[in-house]
């Protein structure tokens, strides 16, 4: 028996509709485990999650600004610890709000049936390509040049803006068309000068298409595992506002002086979570 034969998914989560609307006062940074964190909010109270986890690569990862372990006994560990945070995460998205879960070729098909058992098959929207280029090659298979951004909706009421980008064809040179679901958008290199000296740090461009895209302006936008604080940036960047959750304190300090460095009309609050 292999070892997600072991996990058992479950029925679709029952989510009640509530008009009760968390008010944010200002921006929030939250140091602790989302699962915790998230255990006391009420439902429904974000429109759009961001959720770059640990992909399950049974490795370190380590930076000047950061380092986290992303290592598990067996690939049943590792989606029993997503179902339990993705339950509690999904709990907290707007009847017309919607999901973004960043992963990668070793678990995305896991993580895809784990959402259609949480969400509905009905509410997937997107299987998004994020085709980035930098990383190696092998000469025993393909080149693995991208990451999944599995795009779900909590019904079908959900918000979403087509971006738009340049046109590669001659027959709209010099115009704009609506995006695919391949977003060819370059990782951060050595020499970026966003990049903070964080692990796996995402670009802001890409998070900046997908929150215009997915969350309406002036609302809310959760990262749950926001390490360097990118997603949070972007938000920033787009006038939506942003609630930012990581276990790791190196995390939540870099995430915070990043925020400092852009316009926002009050500084990021920052909660220390115990349980």
């Amino acid at each position: 028996m292999s070892a997600s034969a072991s996990f058992s998914y479950p029925k679709t989560l029952q989510i009640a509709d509530t008009s009760w609307t968390m008010q944010f006062a200002s921006n929030q940074v939250f140091l602790g485990d989302c699962h915790d964190v998230l255990h006391d909010w009420h439902d429904c109270v974000v429109d759009l999650v961001y959720l770059d986890p640990p992909f399950n690569t049974g490795r370190s990862h380590s930076a000047n600004n950061g380092a986290y372990k992303d290592i598990w006994p067996n690939l049943a560990a590792y989606l029993a610890f997503m179902h339990v945070r993705l339950q509690t995460i999904c709990r907290v998205i707007k009847p017309n709000g919607s999901i973004l879960l960043h992963c990668d070729w070793r678990t995305s098909h896991h993580l895809r049936i784990m959402l259609d058992g949480l969400l509905g098959e009905e509410n997937f929207v997107n299987h998004l390509i994020w085709s980035y280029g930098l990383g190696g090659s092998s000469p025993r298979r393909f080149a693995r040049k991208h990451d999944d951004i599995l795009y779900y909706s909590k019904s079908d009421a959900y918000y979403f803006d087509p971006p738009m980008v340049p046109a590669t064809s001659n027959r709209m040179k010099g115009q704009l068309k609506k995006a695919t679901d391949i977003i060819e958008i370059p990782a951060l290199n050595n020499m970026a000068h966003e990049r903070r000296g964080y692990p796996t740090q995402k670009p802001v461009a890409l998070l900046e298409l997908l929150i215009k895209a997915c969350c309406p302006p002036n609302s809310v936008v959760l990262d749950p595992m926001c390490g360097s604080g990118t997603t949070l940036v972007a938000a920033t960047n787009l006038d939506r506002k942003y609630v930012g959750i990581d276990i790791n304190p190196m995390a939540i300090d870099l995430a915070s002086s990043r925020l400092q460095e852009y316009r926002q009309p009050t500084s990021p609050q920052l909660t220390a979570y115990a349980k």
